[in-house]
């Protein structure tokens, strides 16, 4: 019997030792939990669609009183406008805020004519003097853009460089008294806007954009009266462009979100 109880009191210290010693080791803190963070930094491609029309009617000035009217002025229609934009975004750790820059060329064209309004109106045999305008068929923009995120969700404004051709002509077709003339030429000028963006994918986005480009105002058609030999000449003033457009954009790299711990 002695010997049964010393071998469980030895038992029962043995076990005593053993559970004090795993007291004694540290216990192991559970992972960190690791959450992804959509960033929007990266390149991208795109593409969009949508409208443009002119802020107001063009007006043609006579500068040398070739007619009885001083100046006269009318509307350019809407277009269609489409294209493509490539561009970079970069978003520091921890900010909602991105700072990006993107090029974008594009089809637009805004075209309108009309003829003085004295002989036009007063049933002369010839019309008068008509003049025509176009802003198109292409343009382009280099911009900076400042958003603000909420995650997958952005605002941003956007200004920088336009680039547009604009061409105004004069035509007056008075028998031997027949003047033609026409200017053409690619406007450098300023561009406005902002708009929303919303990534429904890592790598795909969609946006909903207005911009806003100048022209720069006027541009001078001058043409040779071959009656007299005698230069004319026709200011042709232009108001900006409105456009509104939506797009859908392709971000490189969006497979590998920023890892955030907790």
């Amino acid at each position: 019997m002695k010997k049964v109880l010393l071998a469980s009191a030895a038992i029962l210290a043995m076990a005593g030792v053993a559970s004090a010693a795993d007291m004694r080791m540290p216990v192991k803190a559970p992972p960190p939990v690791i959450a992804p963070v959509f960033s929007w930094t990266g390149c991208y491609i795109g593409g969009y669609v949508g409208g443009a029309w002119a802020d107001g009617d063009v007006t043609a000035w006579d500068l040398n009183g070739y007619t009885a009217v001083g100046g006269w002025g009318y509307k350019a229609d809407s277009s269609f406008i489409g294209g493509g934009t490539v561009g970079c975004n970069w978003q520091p750790v921890g900010s909602p805020f991105v700072l990006g820059l993107e090029g974008e060329i594009g089809y637009l064209s805004l075209e309108g004519s009309a003829y003085d309004p004295i002989l036009a109106n007063n049933g002369a045999v010839a019309p008068g003097v008509l003049s025509s305008a176009k802003i198109g068929d292409w343009y382009g923009m280099i911009t900076g853009r400042l958003g603000y995120s909420w995650d997958r969700a952005m605002i941003y404004v956007k200004g920088g460089a336009a680039f547009v051709n604009v061409e105004t002509a004069i035509y007056d077709g008075w028998g031997l008294q027949t003047m033609a003339a026409s200017a053409s030429e690619t406007k450098a000028t300023w561009t406005v806007g902002g708009g929303i963006e919303w990534a429904f994918d890592l790598n795909w986005s969609i946006k909903a954009e207005y911009m806003y480009i100048g022209t720069n105002g006027t541009q001078t058609v001058t043409g040779i009266n071959p009656g007299n030999g005698l230069a004319y000449s026709w200011d042709h003033d232009l108001n900006g462009i409105h456009t509104a457009k939506i797009g859908l954009n392709y971000r490189f790299g969006g497979g590998a979100p920023v890892m955030a711990r907790y």
